[in-house]
């Protein structure tokens, strides 16, 4: 895992690099999709957690994207009996990496980025400013979102909440890994948990991945993500914000 690490981290330097000096960066067809007005993608999660020593739970979750404007609604997220709406706005950077002094990089790399406003209500209230990061180069992916939740009634409330994960994928329809949590959802007390991670994809529109966090301790927790995507044609005017170039 220690080399998949390096590697992304060679990736992104490698890239940065080559950025400033404004050599050898393609992108395939870059003007193709210009003209094509952009596609409303869906996607539904439900993550259930099976906790060896404390309450099981659902977080389903809803999130519509369409160009820059990125819409989503979480339940039991920040907490149990707790909601939140969010407005986000994406940022996409795609390349076909080419590198004349170090080919064994030469890959495709993606990278969007979403920072988002929400709105917290429930058994907790409050807002709460986040992001979302999604980095994908050959068959390595590295993602992690996170908000800061601010307490409207209580300033002792505010939490910062993360989840990250870094997985390699042998093939189109696995990927292994490992993902770090920082949750409060199940009470006052901050959880950071770590596991193993294994996913497969079933077809275009629905896969599933397992985790287990904090394996072999006292809060080890199951966790089964079921995720659907699906996309329908936009009527929305098309005005592009994108990092593309």
């Amino acid at each position: 895992m220690l080399r998949l690490i390096a590697q992304v981290v060679m990736a992104l330097a490698v890239a940065t690099l080559e950025c400033f000096a404004g050599t050898s960066l393609k992108t395939p067809d870059e003007t193709s999709d210009e003209s094509e007005p952009p596609k409303w993608e869906f996607s539904l999660e439900a993550a259930t957690y099976l906790a060896q020593h404390s309450r099981d739970y659902v977080n389903p979750n809803f999130a519509a994207d369409n160009d820059w404007l990125h819409l989503e609604a979480r339940y039991n997220y920040e907490a149990l009996k707790t909601g939140s709406v969010w407005l986000g706005y994406n940022l996409h950077f795609d390349r076909e990496l080419k590198f004349e002094t170090a080919p064994a990089l030469n890959g495709p790399f993606d990278l969007k980025f979403t920072p988002m406003l929400g709105g917290v209500f429930g058994d907790v209230t409050g807002v709460a400013p986040g992001y979302a990061l999604e980095i994908n180069y050959n068959k390595i992916s590295f993602s992690t979102q996170g908000e800061y939740f601010d307490d409207a009634a209580v300033h002792a409330g505010d939490f910062f909440y993360t989840w990250s994960e870094l997985s390699y994928s042998p093939a189109d329809w696995l990927w292994l890994g490992i993902v770090v949590d920082r949750t409060k959802v199940l009470g006052e007390k901050f959880d950071i948990r770590r596991g193993p991670l294994i996913g497969f994809k079933f077809n275009e529109h629905v896969d599933l991945t397992a985790y287990w966090l904090a394996p072999g301790s006292h809060e080890a927790t199951f966790v089964f993500a079921v995720a659907l995507h699906w996309e329908r044609d936009s009527h929305l005017p098309h005005f592009s914000r994108s990092l593309r170039r």
